[in-house]
């Protein structure tokens, strides 16, 4: 299935969306608005900040947080570093001015030079952090923007809001207290074709739908050539796979490479940790997340 925006010709299509993937968007911006709405009230919150990048994930999370709570209560923080993507930031600015939220623009160049070292001269990582691939460089740019967000959900008075979505999560293309930390995300249990569904329904700008999705990483980078497969193709795996729990036999039969579902499996299987919180060595007789578990309470709670 072949999605058009409006004005758009047939045949150039915003996304590819697969058929078993289409979701009621009604229904899903109803259920997560109040998500969001409950997430802040119980945790004795009225405001919202995030991290917004100019991809489709943070402009769709920025759309539903606006109509849940209101754009005069969420806050945009865009931070870039030296070699982001111009492009990018035009597109948080497009987000922010079609919201009218608050908005930051808070440069991240000074934190990660300051440790990887920059035109030859060591920084705080010492002499081989010179050498750090695009990869370490990445997961550390990732950290330097969550522990930014945190300090400004002080200053805001808000709740950090996650931006990450299930096919990013499943496969572990997140970066563990990096993009992965939040205290909710409302589109974590979408994935990516989903995403562009709801994304072009509540109206987020059809340049950030239509772009390739990318971490922004590296000059170039893109999710997609960097894995080795498009997003639909992944998304078709995981579902059949996760959601339907198809074996693999059955996912052969249905047309599948196995090679693919094989390599996805192992993608799944090899991200478990990032997905649970940190095991703790039992030895008292209630031990928190393990056998002391309840839902979250709002502030003041008398529960023991």
């Amino acid at each position: 299935m072949s999605v058009a925006g409006a004005g758009t010709p047939p045949e150039e299509p915003m996304f590819e969306l697969p058929h078993e993937l289409a979701i009621d968007t009604g229904v899903a911006r109803r259920v997560i608005a109040d998500f969001i709405r409950g997430q802040l009230r119980q945790a004795g919150f009225e405001r919202a900040v995030l991290g917004l990048s100019g991809g489709i994930d943070s402009a769709l999370v920025a759309f539903l947080v606006a109509e849940a709570i209101g754009p005069e209560r969420l806050l945009c923080v865009m931070m870039p570093y030296r070699t982001s993507s111009p492009a990018s930031q035009a597109d948080a600015e497009a987000v922010v001015a079609a919201l009218g939220c608050a908005s930051e623009l808070v440069e991240i160049t000074a934190m990660v030079d300051g440790y990887f070292g920059v035109d030859g001269v060591p920084g705080e990582g010492g002499p081989d952090a010179l050498d750090a691939s695009p990869l370490r460089r990445g997961n550390f740019m990732a950290r330097m923007r969550m522990a930014t967000l945190y300090d400004r959900s002080v200053t805001w008075r808000a709740l950090v809001v996650g931006t990450g979505n299930k096919t990013e999560s499943l496969i572990g293309y997140t970066t563990l207290f990096g993009d992965a930390a939040c205290a909710f995300n409302p589109i974590g249990d979408l994935y990516k074709s989903q995403v562009r569904q709801l994304a072009a329904a509540v109206g987020v700008p059809e340049t950030v739908i239509r772009k390739a999705p990318s971490a922004d990483l590296w000059p170039g980078q893109t999710d997609e050539t960097e894995a080795g497969f498009t997003y639909p193709v992944l998304d078709r795996v995981l579902f059949w796979r996760v959601d339907r729990r198809r074996s693999v036999d059955e996912m052969v039969a249905m047309g599948f490479e196995a090679g693919l579902v094989e390599r996805v499996d192992r993608m799944i299987a090899g991200s478990e940790f990032k997905r649970q919180v940190p095991p703790i060595a039992k030895l008292g007789p209630r031990t928190a997340g393990v056998d002391y578990l309840y839902p979250r309470r709002r502030p003041g709670s008398a529960r023991p």
